[in-house]
């Protein structure tokens, strides 16, 4: 794999989360208690660092579970091995608890790839590339629009009935969606395994991620 020079890439402190995974367009809420990572928003916002949320593929240290709110707020939980795709963004704090704990918002807004650590403790800062889609011909380009039409149908029918849902997808604001949008903000209304997400995430092809969207609601 060819890596772009260090100087070029991104600064960029990971939130491990197991069986999380979020895609650019799409502002995922956090709420933030262990002492590490509270120590970690409060830097990236101090900094200006993105920070990117990621589903896990192992436990790397594993702790017992919290006894109480006061141990939990004091000590950090299990320690995780991220998966090396992810999606980042600004981090913005909403609200701090009376006894400390953070509600914040993560602005997703793109996709990155892990390249090697900068900092690894007391929290991971790593340096990533972005990781940027293939470009589609004119055919792939139409035949997206028709997958994208085809999810869109395929969800209403399966919402049974609900107006709201019905009244969202049909909006201008998702009708004018790009494929490329749409295969990853389509996952603010909808939640897949989240292996399925992170293959969906990690793949390069707008066109591919609709069809395997669609497989899956079509349970195929």
């Amino acid at each position: 794999m060819d890596y772009m020079s260090t100087d070029n890439l991104q600064s960029v402190a990971l939130f491990p989360i197991p069986e999380c995974v979020v895609f650019p367009g799409m502002v995922f809420p956090l709420h933030v208690f262990e002492p590490r990572y509270r120590n970690m928003i409060r830097h990236c916002i101090r900094e200006s660092i993105p920070v990117a949320i990621c589903h896990t593929q192992k436990t790397l240290h594993e702790v017992e579970p919290a006894k109480s709110k006061e141990e939990a707020l004091s000590k950090n939980q299990d320690t995780f091995k991220p998966y090396p795709i992810f999606s980042a963004g600004r981090c913005e704090l909403v609200s701090t608890t009376d006894d400390g704990r953070l509600l914040v918002n993560v602005y997703i807004d793109r996709r990155l790839e892990f390249v090697e650590e900068e900092q690894t403790l007391p929290f991971v800062i790593a340096k990533c590339k972005p990781l940027l889609d293939q470009i589609m011909s004119d055919e792939d380009v139409t035949q997206a629009e028709l997958l994208k039409d085809k999810i869109i149908h395929r969800l209403i029918a399966l919402s049974g009935g609900d107006e709201d849902l019905s009244n969202k997808l049909n909006s201008d604001l998702w009708q004018k969606k790009t494929p490329q949008a749409f295969s990853f903000e389509v996952f603010s209304l909808i939640r897949l395994h989240a292996d399925v997400q992170q293959s969906i995430l990690e793949n390069r092809n707008p066109l591919v991620r609709l069809n395997t969207i669609l497989k899956v609601l079509n349970n195929e």
